[in-house]
């Protein structure tokens, strides 16, 4: 049986140093050791989960075939992401049906060899602030109602995880409520929400924030809103963009201080990821690319997603606030399985799970993935 061997190995409770991984003929760990005789210079970390993604290489994921799909997750393995949640953005309501149906289908159709894998949908939209939409259009927003989302659950044929939403919205503490009840994890986005109302929407059930200080009220000295509560509160996770676009580097050093294990690194990425600059689309909305800013082509002021990569976030991230990378590589693998619950499965790196992993330098260059025992 084949066996991986590198200098250190990255877990997300701590570091094996000189570990010896022996990989069964199915791609599952079978046994991890250590030897100090080995001679590898390579770090082996867990491969990343991206939670807010919308799409790459040219595809988005509200209308990509098969074909599309299969393109997408070729290029997220190429980037050391083995596991994403595709995100849908708000359009109308029979075009997010059909958009939850194929986007099922993808789930439940095994990726290829060399592909990342679908867990599950991240519905952004259409339950949205007015006031915070960011590129989500204002006249296809929707006032949350479980009648509405049970007929997305059910195109989605179960599979949608993640629910984001505005807290204030009337309606919005019941959706809350229910979807939590079913084992969906609700994260607070696009929201004018003021700390009373955050902090509701906790008690009802909500576990995260969405793209912090991104389409969210302003943090503010006598009502510090939802950036002041998800900063303060332990038990409240909070993903970022770190690009240095969205997020100014000074306020990733904050965050991260303040986050530290519930601290969740996304990209939000559209369709321009990996493409030269040019004219794209997020869903229905035409974007332009330019020095790696995305904007609205008619609102060129409106950020609309990003053509970041985990492997670069998790580059900045150390640049930024120079986090170890462990730290950082934990924020975009296993900080995000935790919140959604699926820490005992994804990025665990133990004997019955899959032979999973990224490789780095020891100068911290991503130089290979590794996906069931298998380099890609």
């Amino acid at each position: 049986m084949p066996i991986l061997t590198a200098r250190t190995l990255i877990t997300a409770i701590g570091t094996v140093e000189y570990p010896a991984i022996t990989i069964g003929p199915t791609g599952l760990i079978e046994d991890i050791s250590t030897d100090p005789t080995i001679r590898s210079t390579a770090i082996l970390t867990p491969t990343f989960l991206d939670i807010h993604f919308h799409g790459a290489a040219g595809e988005d994921l509200m209308a990509a075939t098969p074909e599309g799909i299969s393109k997408i997750q070729r290029f997220l393995a190429t980037r050391g992401t083995s596991h994403y949640l595709p995100t849908t953005v708000t359009a109308p309501i029979d075009d997010t049906l059909r958009a939850l149906e194929h986007l099922a289908d993808a789930i439940e159709h095994p990726s290829a060899p060399g592909e990342a894998t679908p867990l599950g949908i991240h519905l952004e939209g259409p339950f949205l602030s007015h006031i915070k939409r960011g590129v989500h259009p204002t006249e296809l927003l929707q006032k949350p109602s479980i009648a509405l989302f049970d007929r997305f659950q059910q195109a989605a044929r179960g599979h949608i995880k993640l629910l984001t939403i505005a807290p204030e919205s009337e309606g919005a503490l019941e959706l809350i409520t229910y979807a939590t009840h079913q084992g969906i994890r609700v994260t607070m986005g696009h929201t004018n929400a003021t700390a009373a109302e955050t902090n509701a929407a906790i008690v009802a059930g909500a576990t995260s924030g969405t793209h912090t200080f991104n389409a969210m009220r302003a943090l503010d000295h006598r009502e510090p809103g939802i950036v002041g509560v998800i900063l303060d509160r332990d038990d409240l996770f909070s993903d970022l963009i770190c690009d240095g676009i969205h997020v100014a580097p000074a306020l990733v050093r904050l965050w991260f201080r303040l986050k530290q294990e519930k601290a969740i690194l996304i990209t939000d990425a559209m369709s321009a990821t990996g493409m030269p600059d040019g004219e794209y689309h997020l869903g229905s909305f035409a974007v332009t690319v330019k020095d790696h800013r995305c904007t609205l082509t008619d609102a060129p002021d409106t950020l609309a997603g990003s053509v970041l990569t985990l492997d670069q976030a998790v580059a900045n991230l150390q640049s930024f606030t120079n986090a170890t990378l462990a730290q950082a590589v934990r924020c975009a693998s296993s900080h995000p399985a935790r919140m959604l619950g699926l820490e005992d499965t994804i990025a665990s790196l133990r004997p019955g799970q899959p032979a999973t992993f990224n490789q780095y330098t020891p100068e911290g260059r991503l130089e290979a993935t590794y996906l069931q025992g298998h380099r890609t």
